[in-house]
């Protein structure tokens, strides 16, 4: 038997998710020695912020079809 999925309403924007991801992951790569660890984080952060920028990029006006 299929488990059915959990439906969760989000609160907050998921710009705004993202943005505090990669300044929580940013914090975190500040506390890391440098190396492998480090690096991954800082990609992680720099991943959510790609992300945060494209969902406003696809949210602008510019990119909705004529009325």
């Amino acid at each position: 038997m299929s488990e059915k999925r959990r439906r969760v309403k989000q609160t907050i924007s998921l710009e705004a998710r993202l943005v505090d991801e990669a300044r929580r992951l940013r914090e975190e790569a500040e506390r890391l020695p440098p190396g492998h660890a480090r690096d991954e984080t800082l990609r992680k952060a720099r991943q959510a912020e790609t992300g945060s920028h494209m969902s406003e990029w696809l949210d602008s006006p510019g990119l909705r079809p004529p009325d």
